[in-house]
C-alpha cells in the first residue's frame, strides 16, 4: 500500500509456436484482460479532447493488433496498409491507484480506501538490467523509451508499475461517479435521440387526435343519427364489421400466451428501471442488474398467468394446458437456445461457458418458482368473469374484401415496426456497446424516458393501424395489432446484423454464434414486449369505439 514501483517483474514466459499463433489470434480478435482492486474494475481512460470528457473502457488489451485496411495514396489509388508493422504483445501494465484516508477516526484507524483504479498498457522489450528487484535502480525508466515486443518473440518478460495518488476530493461513496459520468458523457447524443423520439410521438399523437377528435366523432354522429336514412339502409366503414370484430382469432391461445408474457416482460423492465433510478442497483454490486431482472421476471409469473388466463377465457380458449404453456413457452425457447449454445461453448472449453450448477439453478428457478406462480395467477384469472364485448358475434363470418396494396399485412407490419424501433434506436446502440464493447451504461434517467416514449409509440402506432384496418372492413385485427408494434423486434435483429459487421471485430465462428444467439433472444423478447403493448392498446380502443355506437 502506497509503495510506488517504477518497474517490477512478474514472470518470464517462453512461448511455443502454437501459443504464439493463438495469442496473435486473440489479440487480433480484441480479447481483453480484467482485474479487480477493492471491487473496482481496472479500466483504460480515453480523453475526448474535442468533447471535453473522459471515457472508460473495462480491462486492458492483450496486445496491439496489426490490422489491414484500405486507403488512397497521393495519386488517388486504393492501397492496402496496416495499422502497425506487426502485432505487439502488451507485457507491461502501468497502474494508477487513487486513494484517500477516511475522515472519521474509526474508519481512518483501519487504513486507506481505494477510490480509483486505471491502467495504461505498454509493449516493452526489456533489457536484462531493467526491472530489478531494487526499484531505485529503475529511476528514470519509462516504458515509452523501449522497443515493442512482437507476437513471434519466443521469450517475453511480463512487468508492471504502480503509482499511488492521494485524492481526498473523491469520497469512497462516490468513487463510481467518474465511471458513471463518463458513461453519460454522450449526453448530447442521448438528448438528440430523445428529441427524435418525441417528434415521432408528437406525429403519432397528432394522427391519433385526428382520428379520435375528427374521424371518430364524425362516425359516431353519423352512425347514431336516427334521421340519417342512408346510414339506416347501409352500414359503411368500421361499423360494417361490428358482428365480426370480436370473433376469436385463429390460434387465440398462443396470442394469449404472448400477451401474458409481454405483460410479464413489461413489469420486469418497469420495476428494474425504477429500482435503478432509486439507486438500488449500484454498479459496485457486480451483476446486480442482471440478477434483479431475472428475479423480477420469475416473481412476475403470476402476472403473466393472470393476463393470459383472462384473455383466454374471453376468447373461449381457456384450458388448463394454457397456463402450463404460458409458463414454459417463451422461457422454454430461450432456455433451449441458451443450453445448446452453452454446450457448444463447453465443447470449445470457453471461459464464458455457464457452469452446470448455474444451469441447474436457473432450471429450478423456472420450474420451482416461476411455474407455480403462473399457475396461481391463472387460477385467479379463470375465477374472474370473461371480458364482455359491446357487440354480439354473428354466426356467419363476413368475407374480407380485397385490400389495397398498401394495406397488405407484410408491408404494413414491416413499415409499422420502424417507428417503435426508431424511438429506441440510439439507446439500443449504447446498450449493445455496453454488452459487446465493455462500455459502462448506467444512464437510467435517459433509459426511463426512452422506455416511456417507446410505450407510447407502440400504443399509438397499433391504434392508428387498427383503425385503418377496420375502416377497410378487415375485421381480423387481433394478431395484426400484436405484430404491428411487435415487428420492431425484427428491425432490432436486422440492426444487430448491421452492428456486427460495422462495429464488432468478431471473426471466430463460435464467437459469432454466441453473438447472434443472444441477439436472437433479445429481439424475440423485444418483439413480445412491444407487441403486447400494441395489442392491449388496440383491444381497449376497439372495445371503446364499438361501445359508443348503436347496433340493431
Amino acid at each position: 500500500m502506497k509503495v510506488n514501483r517504477t518497474c517490477a517483474r512478474v514472470c518470464q514466459k517462453k512461448f511455443t509456436k502454437k501459443e504464439q499463433d493463438k495469442l496473435k489470434q486473440r489479440i487480433e480478435q480484441g480479447y481483453r484482460g480484467n482485474l479487480l482492486l477493492d471491487n473496482l474494475p481496472v479500466s483504460e481512460v480515453y480523453t475526448q479532447k474535442m468533447a471535453g470528457y473522459r471515457t472508460f473502457m473495462l480491462g486492458y488489451p492483450l496486445g496491439f493488433p496489426s490490422l489491414k485496411y484500405k486507403t488512397k495514396d497521393i495519386n488517388g489509388k486504393r492501397v492496402l496498409r496496416t495499422t502497425l508493422p506487426a502485432t505487439q504483445i502488451v507485457n507491461h501494465l502501468a497502474f494508477t491507484v487513487r486513494y484517500h484516508r477516511p475522515s472519521d477516526l474509526a474508519a481512518a484507524a483501519s487504513g486507506f480506501r481505494i477510490v480509483g483504479f486505471t491502467v495504461t498498457p505498454h509493449s516493452v522489450r526489456h533489457s536484462p538490467e531493467e526491472c530489478s528487484e531494487t526499484d531505485s535502480l529503475n529511476k528514470g525508466w519509462s516504458p515509452r523509451q523501449n522497443r515493442p515486443v512482437l507476437w513471434n518473440d519466443t521469450t517475453v518478460d511480463f512487468t508492471y508499475s504502480v503509482t499511488w495518488i492521494e485524492d481526498p476530493a473523491v469520497p469512497w461513496s462516490s468513487r463510481w461517479d467518474q465511471y458513471l459520468s463518463a458513461a453519460s458523457g454522450d449526453a448530447k447524443i442521448h438528448w438528440f435521440a430523445i428529441i427524435n423520439s418525441l417528434l415521432i410521438v408528437l406525429f403519432l399523437s397528432g394522427m391519433v387526435a385526428m382520428i379520435l377528435m375528427r374521424a371518430l366523432h364524425k362516425d359516431f354522429n353519423r352512425y347514431n343519427d336516427p334521421d340519417n336514412e342512408e346510414e339506416q339502409k347501409e352500414e359503411t366503414g368500421w361499423k360494417l364489421v361490428h358482428a365480426d370484430v370480436f370473433r376469436p382469432p385463429a390460434y387465440a391461445n398462443y396470442l394469449a400466451i404472448y400477451v401474458g408474457t409481454g405483460a410479464q416482460l413489461f413489469g420486469m423492465g418497469f420495476i428494474t428501471i425504477v429500482f435503478a433510478l432509486l439507486g438500488f442497483l449500484s454498479p459496485a454490486n457486480r451483476g446486480a442488474l442482471l440478477t434483479a431482472s431475472l428475479l423480477l421476471y420469475v416473481l412476475l409469473g403470476s402476472y403473466a398467468g393472470y393476463i393470459s388466463s383472462r384473455l383466454c377465457k374471453t376468447l373461449k380458449c381457456a384450458t388448463w394446458w394454457n397456463m402450463i404453456r404460458t409458463a414454459t413457452f417463451f422461457p422454454g425457447h430461450v432456455f433451449t437456445l441458451f443450453f445448446l449454445m452453452n454446450l457448444a461453448l463447453w465443447a470449445q472449453k470457453a471461459a464464458n461457458a455457464v457452469p452446470f450448477v448455474t444451469l441447474i439453478t436457473l432450471l429450478l428457478l423456472w420450474l420451482g418458482v416461476s411455474l407455480p406462480l403462473v399457475i396461481v395467477g391463472a387460477v385467479l384469472g379463470y375465477k374472474k368473469e370473461a371480458i364482455q364485448f359491446p357487440t354480439r358475434v354473428g354466426q356467419i363470418e363476413r368475407p374480407i374484401p380485397e385490400q389495397k396494396w398498401y394495406m397488405k399485412p407484410p408491408l404494413v407490419l414491416l413499415v409499422s415496426g420502424i417507428l417503435p424501433f426508431g424511438a429506441a434506436f440510439i439507446e439500443l446502440f449504447f446498450i449493445l456497446s455496453s454488452i459487446w464493447l465493455n462500455r459502462f451504461y448506467y444512464v437510467f434517467g435517459f433509459l426511463a424516458l426512452v422506455f416511456l416514449i417507446l410505450t407510447i409509440t407502440c400504443a399509438q402506432i397499433s391504434v392508428v393501424m387498427t383503425y385503418f384496418q377496420l375502416c377497410y372492413e378487415d375485421h381480423q385485427w387481433w394478431w395484426r395489432a400484436f405484430l404491428t408494434s411487435g415487428s420492431s423486434g425484427l428491425h432490432l435483429f436486422l440492426y444487430s446484423i448491421f452492428y456486427f459487421f460495422t462495429t464488432l471485430g468478431i471473426r471466430k465462428f463460435w464467437a459469432t454464434m454466441v453473438y447472434f444467439c443472444w441477439m436472437l433472444c433479445m429481439s424475440y423478447a423485444f418483439a413480445i414486449f412491444t407487441g403486447s403493448i400494441g395489442f392491449m392498446s388496440s383491444f381497449v380502443f376497439v372495445r371503446h369505439i364499438y361501445s359508443r355506437i348503436k347496433v340493431d
